[in-house]
C-alpha cells in the first residue's frame, strides 16, 4: 500500500472543489430562479485552480498545526490565501481569455453590484472561505489516511 501521490491529491481538491462549487451554485440557483431545478455549474479552468490546494494548502496546514496555530488563526491565514489564490488566478484567466469567469463586478439578477476589487475577490465572502479553509484541513486529513494498493494486472 501506498499514500496518494501530489498528481493525485492535485486531482483530488480538484474535483472536491468542483463538486462543492456545482452543489453551491445549485443552492444558490433556488433563490435565484425560484424553481426547484437547482441548476449548478462550474467551470473546467476551476480544476487546476482548485488542484493547486495539494500544492501551496497542505504544506502550509502541516506548518501551521505543527506550530501549534489555534483553528481561528489558521482559518484567517486560510482566507488570505484563498483571496491570493483567487485574485492571481483571475489575473492569469483575465489575461488568456479576456474575461474571468466568477466577474464580482458584474451585477446578479436585480441585486446591486457588490464590493470587489477587480472583480476579483468579494470582501462579503470572507466568512464562506474562513469555513471553506477549515473544510480544507479536513480532505488534507482524509486524503492522508487514503492508501493506495499496487495495481496487478
Amino acid at each position: 500500500m501506498s499514500r496518494l501521490t501530489r498528481p493525485q491529491r492535485f486531482v483530488a481538491y480538484g474535483l472536491a472543489g468542483w463538486c462543492s462549487e456545482i452543489v453551491s451554485t445549485s443552492i444558490r440557483s433556488r433563490g435565484r430562479d425560484k424553481n426547484w431545478r437547482l441548476t449548478g455549474h462550474t467551470y473546467a479552468w476551476m480544476l487546476p485552480i482548485y488542484g493547486v490546494a495539494a500544492v501551496l494548502f497542505e504544506p502550509a496546514d502541516t506548518a501551521a498545526r505543527a506550530a501549534g496555530w489555534p483553528w481561528w488563526q489558521r482559518g484567517l491565514a486560510w482566507t488570505a490565501g484563498i483571496y491570493a489564490v483567487e485574485a492571481a488566478s483571475g489575473e492569469v484567466l483575465r489575461g488568456l481569455t479576456g474575461e474571468v469567469p466568477w466577474d464580482y463586478s458584474r451585477a446578479r439578477g436585480v441585486k446591486p453590484v457588490p464590493a470587489h476589487w477587480r472583480g476579483l475577490v468579494r470582501p462579503a465572502y470572507a466568512p464562506v472561505w474562513f469555513a471553506v479553509g477549515l473544510g480544507m484541513e479536513r480532505l488534507h486529513d482524509l486524503l492522508d489516511r487514503v492508501e493506495v494498493a499496487p495495481h496487478t494486472p
